[in-house]
């Protein structure tokens, strides 16, 4: 069953000027919740974005849907119109779904160094702690078990969730999300090889993360080595991802769960990186560039594209012989430029032919 929205119902025609859709039907029609065109029922509002799910659309018990124009006589439901069905769905759902405002103030169990700045109406929850220098901006939230650190800055709106821990001298932007479980400024992995083992660099720089920034639950985030790591405005980041000292990731780049990327690696804006690639570092991607699921970018991208280099599941047997054939792929490839070779190239002067 879909979780029911807070407060009361919305007319449909109050979700179509907030999604920027038209309505065709009856738009007094009440929306409480959200649901799959499969499970919904009364007072829910669906939508379509796949051709696929057309059937579903037919059968549907929801209240209203949401199509594109070339789906509308599909159905005679009451429907939102939009060019995207699914930016028109998410932004419905906002509006259903809205975030709850924590109410401002510090909890008693809160600890706030005296030399901390916290905005009159930003909320920190218990057991959070706020260190000497920090600035908490107007309306933020820090949640409970939450470490801000020395000189850290925590911009307005932003809303920290709980056990988020924000290194000294790093920056949230306004606006921005961070996840339970995110580490935002540990050390970078930065380390020399000496006689007597590894020597450990220390990392001076700080993150510095930009505006209407999201962060998945366990992200972390390490601080530059000399210069900051950087994330821009708009960046959307997954579950689980590690972000090496001294990156950047450009304006309004979305990056998938379990995504590693090392250190000084430069991403550009507009990127989509799918869930466990891997990034080497000190190369640079262009902006605009997608990145398929699981694959390793050993160099730099220079060209903007769609670029994939995962191995496709198969049988464990068919693995075997596939992986059998790759290993002998470069004595294959020498003997078929041997075949290749046009004839007599090889000869000697006395080979064939009449002597004069």
């Amino acid at each position: 069953m879909t979780r029911r929205a807070p407060g009361g119902p919305i007319r449909l025609d109050e979700l179509a000027r907030a999604c920027g859709a038209c309505v065709e039907g009856d738009g007094a029609t009440p929306i409480e919740r959200v649901a799959t065109l499969e499970g919904a029922g009364p007072g829910d509002l669906a939508f379509l974005a796949n051709p696929r799910y057309r059937a579903q659309l037919a059968a549907t018990r929801a209240s209203a849907v949401i199509v594109a124009p070339a789906a509308a006589q599909l159905t005679p439901l009451p429907r939102l119109v939009a060019a995207d069905p699914y930016v028109a769905y998410a932004k419905a759902a906002s509006v259903l779904y809205p975030r709850e405002a924590p109410l401002a103030g510090r909890h008693p169990a809160a600890i706030v160094d005296p030399a901390a700045t916290v905005a009159a109406t930003a909320a920190i929850g218990p057991l959070a702690v706020v260190g000497a220098g920090a600035s908490i901006g107007a309306r933020a939230s820090i949640g409970s078990h939450c470490s801000i650190g020395e000189d850290a800055v925590i911009g307005d709106d932003a809303v920290l969730d709980a056990g988020v821990r924000v290194y000294p001298r790093c920056t949230i932007g306004p606006r921005t999300l961070v996840h339970s479980g995110a580490v935002i400024g540990a050390d970078g992995f930065g380390l020399a090889p000496g006689p007597e083992g590894w020597i450990k660099i220390p990392q001076v720089g700080r993150v510095v993360v930009g505006a209407d920034v999201e962060i998945g639950a366990n992200t972390t985030i390490d601080r530059g080595a000399i210069g900051d790591t950087v994330i821009e405005d708009g960046v959307k980041l997954d579950n689980q991802i590690q972000i090496g000292h001294n990156c950047v990731i450009g304006a309004r780049t979305a990056i998938a769960g379990c995504v590693g990327i090392a250190g000084s690696a430069r991403i550009g804006h507009d990127c989509r990186i799918g869930g466990a690639a891997m990034i080497s570092g000190h190369l640079e991607i262009a902006a605009g560039t997608v990145v398929s699921a699981a694959t390793l970018v050993s160099e730099s991208i220079a060209v903007a594209g769609v670029y994939t280099g995962a191995f496709p599941a198969l049988a464990h047997a068919d693995w075997k012989r596939v992986i059998a054939n790759v290993r002998h792929l470069r004595e294959l490839v020498a003997r078929v430029r041997a075949l290749e070779r046009p004839r007599g190239r090889d000869r000697g002067p006395n080979d064939g032919g009449t002597s004069r």
